[in-house]
């Protein structure tokens, strides 16, 4: 018996409002399903009632969007393999000489590596070397790994490639490279240091200048015909974006390169690709494209009618169902290169707020606890909160 069309739209409502909640919790309690498998779910269901065809499905998903992301992951498989963030973290930290300049360095560091390359990758790598520093130095870790969650966050604002989020914007605005680097690099600049305030204000103990032990030696493996070819690759590829040659394309030209090789196997550069990211980038295209089909998107225009109003609508969507969905749903509202930067500053910026707001945060907390660290929501709140509106407040005033 066919369904009528008032009952197939109710129940197409009913899919996504269990969608966006999956994506906000990071599951459906009782299922085991993450966020790609919720959001997979959520499109199969939309088709399945024929909210959009499987034809219009496939053409919903952003070709550009999704090269992007799978080439820069490629390339920071490449990378990690060759040693690089070893060797960058291992740098910052012959840098630093008292506990406030390694707080300093590894903010300011922390938020450059996370823009270059993507801040969760930045989150996963350097958690663990954070945690053996700061033990091997005796001091205490919080502060350090607080730094390190908004530091990823915050600097990932500045570039197309430093968060998923930035890749979507980038993709379905146009901005080029150097248009959305100028843009958004003081005001992340502007938070990485102002976060370095806020931590010194919080803990006394970061503030000091005396001079610290001998550092203990970090855990790394460096290859380095591996990261001389992947450093080639890299400037090579920052280089054409700078000429304005398109993102996705550079990206796919350099993964390409990087697979091939004779020192890896193609099948270890994907196993460090994060399938279930791009996963859920496809799915969310489709229910995005739900979304539209069903006229959802306009009950969200009276909340982007003013750029004001489109940085709070990114920021709380973001809190509530996380930075991605919360971009693509807005995306359809927003036309100016201003409000694209906005769009793309809130949903980064929002990550701060609270210890679940961003998968960066997660990652490290999670990190640090399976270490006997643990960082509460109270804890993380002290500093999430006001940086969060500061550097919301910066960023309007500064783009």
């Amino acid at each position: 018996m066919a369904l009528s069309q008032e009952i197939r739209e109710g129940l197409s409502l009913l899919v996504l409002l269990f969608t966006y909640l999956g994506l906000a919790l990071g599951g459906l309690p009782g299922y085991r399903m993450n966020r790609a498998g919720v959001a997979l779910v959520g499109a199969s269901f939309l088709v399945l009632l024929g909210a959009l065809d499987l034809q219009e499905a496939w053409q919903a998903l952003d070709a550009k969007t999704l090269t992007f992301l799978f080439g820069v992951m490629v390339l920071n498989a490449h990378l990690g393999y060759a040693g690089f963030f070893g060797l960058a973290a291992e740098g910052m930290v012959r840098l630093a000489k008292t506990p406030f300049s390694l707080l300093l360095l590894l903010t300011l560091g922390s938020g450059l590596l996370s823009a270059l390359f993507l801040n969760d990758t930045m989150a996963v790598l350097l958690t663990p070397l954070v945690l053996s520093l700061t033990r091997g130095l005796g001091l205490n870790p919080v502060p350090y790994l607080l730094a390190l969650m908004a530091a990823v966050n915050t600097g990932s604002l500045m570039t197309p490639t430093g968060n998923p989020q930035n890749i979507v914007v980038a993709s379905l605005s146009g901005i080029p490279y150097l248009g959305f680097v100028g843009a958004l690099w003081p005001v992340a600049l502007l938070g990485l240091l102002l976060q370095v305030v806020l931590l010194a204000l919080l803990y006394p103990e970061v503030r000091s200048l005396k001079p610290l032990p001998p550092m203990p030696p970090l855990r790394y493996r460096l290859h380095r015909p591996l990261l001389a070819k992947g450093l080639w690759v890299a400037l090579g590829l920052f280089l054409a974006f700078l000429l304005g040659y398109p993102m996705a394309q550079g990206a796919l030209v350099a993964a390409g390169l990087l697979l091939f090789t004779r020192r890896l196997r193609s099948e270890r550069y994907f196993l460090r690709v994060d399938w279930e990211l791009l996963v859920m980038f496809a799915a969310l295209f489709m229910v995005t494209e739900g979304v539209r089909r069903l006229g959802l998107v306009e009950y969200l225009l009276p909340l982007a009618t003013t750029p004001l109003g489109l940085l709070l609508a990114a920021s709380l969507l973001s809190l509530l169902v996380s930075n991605v969905p919360a971009v693509l749903l807005l995306a359809p509202l927003v036309h100016e290169p201003r409000d694209w930067l906005l769009l793309a500053g809130g949903s980064t910026l929002a990550g701060n707020l609270t210890l679940l707001a961003s998968v960066a945060n997660l990652i490290v907390a999670e990190g640090a606890g399976r270490e006997g660290v643990r960082i509460g929501l109270g804890e993380h709140a002290r500093l999430g909160l006001p940086l969060t509106l500061l550097t919301l407040g910066l960023l309007y005033g500064l783009v």
